[in-house]
């Protein structure tokens, strides 16, 4: 297994660059960024943290770290070597990094718009060369993108119901994944409409909501459950579910039809 990386970069730089980042991540990130640095060597080209980590969503002992790792080269010998790594930072919410090389990400750009420009937006890079906050994209690629993740987002949800059974904890978590999967969604037909992008995701869906007419009640709601245990009785999951579902299907009407 391996990707060669096939353009020149200098080698990364080896000063951690951490001081910038919240108290509460801190210490975890730089101790995972040390031992990173230790067993990938000059392979390693740069670490960025991406996410809510970043911003006033964070919730300690809840959210998860997000880190992107891009490398010279994509080899076994680095799979292995993080996999080492799999439960401590487990212990300390780091959940497992997304590896690319730089020829990956340019390369990738028209396929992982949504993604790229959520990490674009927000991102703390605290090794080597920042790899997000030059690149462009095309609109007509992020649109298709947008209409592909909505509709594949109806169709989880016809069949998340169906095997849910009617098990209301498992209709509830299932509308919260389908919620989290739309902040970035949404962000992404904002960024298509050249209007400002909230990093935080309730104001995502307020913005939304306003530019797009879609109803955010429940969106808002279905976050929340994810976050403060709450635990909404069987007729508050119908109506989430049914107004999910029909935000969902309105927003990929509107991007099927936005032209750009």
């Amino acid at each position: 297994m391996t990707e060669n990386e096939n353009n020149p970069t200098e080698p990364a730089k080896r000063e951690l660059k951490v001081d910038a980042l919240r108290d509460e991540i801190r210490e975890p990130v730089k101790t995972f960024a040390e031992k990173l640095t230790a067993a990938l060597g000059d392979n390693l080209q740069s670490i960025t943290i991406i996410g809510s980590s970043l911003t006033k969503d964070f919730s300690p002992g809840q959210s998860d770290i997000n880190t992107v790792l891009v490398l010279g080269r994509q080899t076994l010998d680095s799979l292995k070597s993080i996999a080492g790594m799999a439960k401590s930072m487990s212990k300390k919410k780091l959940t497992a990094p997304l590896l690319m090389t730089s020829t990956y990400i340019e390369r990738s750009r028209d396929v992982f718009g949504i993604e790229f420009l959520d990490f674009q937006l927000t991102h703390q890079t605290i090794l080597g060369s920042d790899p997000f906050t030059s690149l462009t994209f095309a609109k007509a690629d992020v649109r298709l993108q947008c209409e592909r993740e909505l509709k594949a987002t109806l169709i989880r949800l016809r069949q998340g119901y169906i095997a849910s059974a009617g098990n209301r904890k498992l209709v509830r978590d299932i509308l919260i994944s389908a919620v989290s999967g739309l902040v970035p969604l949404l962000r992404a037909m904002l960024w298509l409409k050249d209007i400002d992008r909230p990093q935080r995701a309730e104001p995502v869906f307020t913005k939304a909501g306003s530019e797009f007419s879609i109803k955010t009640e429940f969106l808002i709601a279905a976050r929340k459950w994810r976050y403060e245990k709450i635990r909404p009785q069987e007729n508050e999951i119908t109506a989430a579910f049914e107004s999910i579902y029909k935000t969902v299907e309105q927003l990929a009407l509107i991007v099927d039809k936005l032209e750009v």
